[in-house]
This record gives structure tokens, sequence and C-alpha cells, in this order.
């Protein structure tokens, strides 16, 4: 098969439902910090939690998940994403929080509440039993089956817990472009983008209260290390910061899914774009995948 696509497809809300799964992974992570970390109650913690959670949601715009200073992504863009967020809000905004998770984390990769609310969404997004999307299967099997597309699984995960939950679909093995780190951000990087409007740019303007920065190295080699050996890529996800807006600045078509919590701001910016796509069912990407690399 020389003339391919690949299609690289978002595996945390795309082709599952996370949005089902959001409420058992944020009590996971409330056991763990009130058990193993910060050494509370843990009905005071779902209280704190709680009024987190409240206060990004009355002006999401505001909030985000930050790592090494920069937006990695809006609080509102995805059912993980808040809790993220909302962890992290909660442990920065508490005196006492902060210190334990400083002292829990002592030699941090990015920061400590950063490395704590990863190590809590790795660990416990890991425990969960798979949920898919009804239509994931067939939608995947389709893929696999068409001359012209090759699938391949997008994670911040390592792939060797994604490929787990896959192998329950019984369509044998996948690619795993696993342990992309979409919300590794460095305020250093050199690199540039050309945008037609905006001229050189490292942050895309969205709209008068959103902007997405471009600089995520480590997602920015996953994708050109997919380059030259097919005809093209497509990306398909249901958020724009992590997983979007780079594609679309270096030319890559991206297919946004539309989800129960996907905010109007995202598909507002993704179908207006000359490359991007709203899909509001994962069973329509098969059609729409043919008609765009046609």
């Amino acid at each position: 098969m020389s003339a391919y696509w690949k299609v690289i497809l978002d595996y945390d809300g795309t082709l599952t439902a996370e949005e089902e799964q959001v409420a058992a992974l944020a009590d996971k992570s409330l056991d763990t910090l009130a058990r193993d970390i910060l050494e509370v109650s843990r009905s005071r913690l779902e209280e704190d939690y709680q009024v987190a959670c409240a206060a990004l949601l009355a002006a999401p715009h505001q909030h985000w998940w930050e790592v090494n200073g920069l937006i990695a992504s809006y609080c509102d863009e995805g059912a993980f994403i808040l809790n993220t967020s909302t962890l992290q809000a909660m442990l920065r905004g508490n005196p006492d929080y902060l210190r334990a998770v400083t002292q829990a984390f002592p030699s941090a990769e990015y920061d400590p509440v950063v490395d704590c609310t990863n190590y809590l969404f790795h660990r416990h997004t890991a425990e969960l039993d798979p949920c898919f999307r009804p239509e994931t299967r067939a939608v995947l099997a389709e893929l696999m089956a068409h001359p012209s597309f090759v699938p391949l699984v997008l994670t911040n995960s390592l792939g060797d817990k994604v490929q787990r939950n896959l192998s329950t679909l019984g369509l044998g093995e996948f690619v795993i472009l696993g342990d992309t780190r979409q919300y590794e951000m460095d305020p250093q990087w050199g690199q540039w983008f050309s945008h037609p409007r905006w001229g050189r740019i490292q942050i895309l303007p969205v709209d008068e209260l959103h902007q997405v920065d471009l600089r995520r190295p480590a997602y920015y080699r996953a994708l050109r290390g997919e380059m030259g050996s097919c005809v093209g890529l497509v990306v398909v996800a249901d958020t724009l910061s992590l997983p979007g807006a780079l594609p679309l600045v270096m030319g890559i078509p991206f297919v946004l899914l539309r989800t129960p919590y996907t905010p109007p701001w995202c598909l507002d910016f993704v179908a207006a774009h000359p490359l991007g796509h709203v899909l509001d069912e994962l069973a329509g990407l098969p059609r729409l995948l043919t008609t765009l690399c046609a």
C-alpha cells in the first residue's frame, strides 16, 4: 500500500466516553490525595473540590491546566481536563495542600502540582474499565479495512494501557502513538509557525477570550515523525488546545468530535478554519474521511 493517509485518533474522549468515566476518576483521585498525599479527611477534600470546580466553571476562560507557566488547555475543553484543572486549582489555592504536594513530589519533572495531577490521572485511568463510545468498534473496523487509511491511536498515556483496553474490541493490534505529551509546554522552544493573518506566531488567537499556546515540542516531534511515509495525516480528537491547534498550524486537517462537553468557542473556531471539520457523531467519521482524503 503506497498511497494512504494516517488517521490519528485521540483515545480519551474520542474513542471513549470520558464524560461517563470522569466521576470515577475524580473519586479515585480524591481518595488517593486524602489518604496518601494530603492526609486530610475525604469529606473536606470533596467540599474543596466542588468549590474549586464551581469557581472554574463560573469563568472558564480565566482558568486552565497550566504547565511550566503556560496554558496547556482551558478548563472547559474536556471532562478529564476539567477534573485536572480543578485538582490543580484546589492544590495551588490551599497553602497546606501545596506544601504537602511539594513534599510528596520533591523532584518534579514540571512542578509538584502538575506532576501530582499527572500521577493521579495516569494511575487511576489505568484502573478504569474501558468505556468506548457505541460507534467506536464499527468505526475502527471500517478504517482498518479501508485501503486508503491507516488508523493510529493517539494518547498522552503509555501505549500498554491503551493497547490493553483496545484489545477488548477484538480487532487485533493497533498502532499506538503513545506518550505524546500534548500538555508538555516549553516557554523556551524556538519553533515558530506561519499564519496567513497573524504572521509568525507561537500563540494562536482563537477569539477575544481564548488563545492556544503552540509551544508543545514533544507533540510536534510526534506529528513530524509520522510524516513522510504517507500521503498525509488527519487528526481526530474531542478537544482543541491539546491535540487540535498544533496540527492546524502545521497544515494538517483536524476533525473535532462534538461531545456533551465541547464548548462553543472550540466548535466555532474549528468550523471556520479551512482545515477544520466538526463531526457531530463518531459514526460519520469514515464518510467524512473518504471525502476529505479524496
